[in-house]
């Protein structure tokens, strides 16, 4: 076939539609990779705290990259707005890059993460969008790191880039890109970052722009409309194999709020309800509605279609109902600087849900916190600012049938790494004393929960500070069928004078020389009664040094000599 000479032709041939639709993904890859390897910032380059994709030329999501999934499944609906905002003829040009951060103007989640987005063009007219998000470091606000529980409105928690044009027919908009950068307590790093994002879309738009050069525009939006609706089939195939009916759940979080859910599935729908539930709060532990759809999706997803690519059509039979000025619907000008933690409390809440009606498809719970843990002061060396932005690892809890995962990121922060303590301590100010497996009790099951982490950090100058923020840390991760409950997380602050303290939520603790952070994860849930656990996997345990020989008597009833 000379798909030159046939290129202005719609086609249906399903090959040639395959085709275009692994060139997007690849292109969607290969935007990832342009930006993973021209970042500054370590949570980026290194804990790849950033999620690719792209859209049709509505804002609705074809393709992603790697990344975070909770990232992903932003980027659509920064695209949406910016679609709606900029629809007057001319509006949107060929070489133009978009920018927001703001979640009450597509953001959807806190201002450290900077969406950046750029228009296609093909035959004259926008046939998809190439988009991307990263955490960055320092954007602004009242606090380093641009993160505090201290925040009453959103203006405190850094600049707002609420959906503005960033660069004009290829040439950098110059005040923009300076106000961008004087906001931060790390310019050039912010700067850099932000370079990278808009290398990552250019080049995803270049190679968008070929494969509509090679099979057609009309060709190349129709293979995009044929994946959207083979999504929709799969979904809705999978969605009549379900349990049918309605499922609730009211669950007490850490500071005595109850959250509510209430989940409905028909065989053509799937209703999640979440309109009664407390009112946004006025620190900022509050999200948008669509940080709350990115929640309800995944679940979704992991429930009707986990191994394919996900694209609009795969959450077509998803109805979200929220109250606005709730916490999961927070209005402006609310904080929602720790958005991710509230986002991931309703994926767990609407997790446990449905796990007790289908143990086949989910697993217990698991430490379900991001563990976001900010450490900053001026570096020793460099004396440059530096903020280290560190995810933290935990367990994951039993299924029937398997022991839960070790040391693996929360279900919303995904496919990341743990920064290296080689590139921590050069880049960020301290040392790694340690990273080991948390060995607290918790987890026991007939498949036990995966373990959560230990990890020091020692300070090594005076005047710096530690910010994080950690939920479970008052109800461990849940059980299913019999198991016990997993282990809290939280810090243990070690200063090298004074009172050892406890904390899962701290703004802006002063640190000092030698003074040591330790993050304590909790271990996932177990599954079933723990007295029916295989006694040579509890013999296993105590040889490998998970459990010690008492435990195991105690809770598994298996001695060990």
């Amino acid at each position: 076939m000379n798909t030159t000479a046939t290129a202005n032709a719609i086609t249906n041939d399903p090959i040639t539609l395959e085709i275009i639709q692994n060139s997007l993904q690849s292109a969607a890859d290969e935007m990832f990779a342009a930006m993973k390897k021209t970042a500054m910032s370590s949570i980026i380059y290194e804990v790849l705290d950033m999620g690719t994709g792209i859209t049709d030329a509505k804002g609705e999501i074809a393709c992603s990259g790697a990344g975070i999934p909770a990232f992903v499944g932003v980027l659509d609906k920064a695209v949406t707005v910016i679609v709606e905002k900029f629809d007057a003829p001319g509006a949107v040009e060929p070489g133009d890059v978009f920018v927001t951060n703001d979640p009450y103007y597509g953001g959807v989640t806190h201002l450290n993460d900077i969406v950046v987005v750029m228009p296609v063009f093909a035959e004259g007219r926008i046939i998809a969008w190439t988009a991307n998000i990263a955490h960055n470091s320092d954007v602004g606000g009242m606090a380093p790191g641009s993160l505090t529980g201290e925040a009453t409105e959103i203006f405190q928690e850094g600049l707002r880039l609420p959906a503005v044009k960033m660069i004009s027919r290829g040439e950098p908009i110059q005040p923009v890109l300076e106000i961008i950068k004087v906001n931060s307590r790390m310019p050039d790093v912010l700067e850099g970052d932000v370079w990278a994002a808009i290398a990552s879309v250019r080049i995803g738009t270049a190679r968008l722009v070929e494969i509509a050069e090679k099979y057609g525009a009309a060709t190349f939006e129709q293979a995009m409309t044929s994946f959207m609706d083979y999504g929709e089939r799969v979904s809705r195939s999978a969605l009549k194999t379900l349990p049918k009916g309605t499922f609730t759940l009211a669950e007490e979080q850490d500071d005595g709020q109850v959250f509510n859910v209430t989940i409905t599935i028909a065989d053509d729908e799937f209703l999640v309800d979440l309109r009664d539930n407390p009112d946004q709060a006025t620190n900022p532990v509050n999200t948008s509605r669509d940080g709350v759809m990115v929640a309800a999706q995944m679940i979704f997803k992991s429930l009707t279609d986990p191994y394919s690519p996900c694209n609009a059509g795969s959450f077509r039979p998803i109805r979200l109902l929220t109250r606005e000025g709730s916490v999961f619907h927070a209005s402006e000008p609310a904080p929602i600087g720790f958005y991710y933690e509230i986002d991931l409390r309703v994926y767990d809440v609407m997790w446990r849900c449905l796990a007790q009606h289908m143990p086949d498809l989910l697993a217990a719970g698991h430490f379900a916190s991001v563990c976001g843990t900010f450490i900053g002061g001026i570096h020793p060396d460099t004396g440059r600012q530096y903020t280290i932005i560190e995810p933290q690892l935990g367990g994951w809890g039993g299924r029937e049938g398997m022991d839960g995962n070790t040391a693996m990121f929360c279900g919303f922060h995904g496919e990341t790494f743990n920064c290296p303590a080689e590139v921590n301590e050069a880049r960020n100010g301290l040392y790694v004393d340690q990273m080991a497996l948390n060995l607290e009790p918790g987890g026991e099951g007939e498949f036990t929960g995966g373990r959560g982490i230990v990890m020091d950090y020692r300070v090594r100058a005076d005047d710096g500070f530690l910010t994080m923020g950690y939920t479970r840390s008052k109800y461990p991760a849940w059980a299913l069928d019999g198991g016990n409950e997993g282990s809290p997380n939280y810090v243990d602050f070690i200063p090298r004078e004074g009172e050892r303290q406890r904390f899962a939520f701290v703004s802006g603790l002063k640190t000092q020389r030698d003074d040591v952070i330790r993050v304590v994860t909790g271990n996932g849930g177990g599954f079933g009664d723990p007295k029916k656990r295989d006694p040579e996997r509890v013999r296993r345990d105590v040889s490998n040094g998970l459990i010690s020989a008492e435990r195991a008597r105690e809770v598994y009833g298996v001695t060990v000599e």
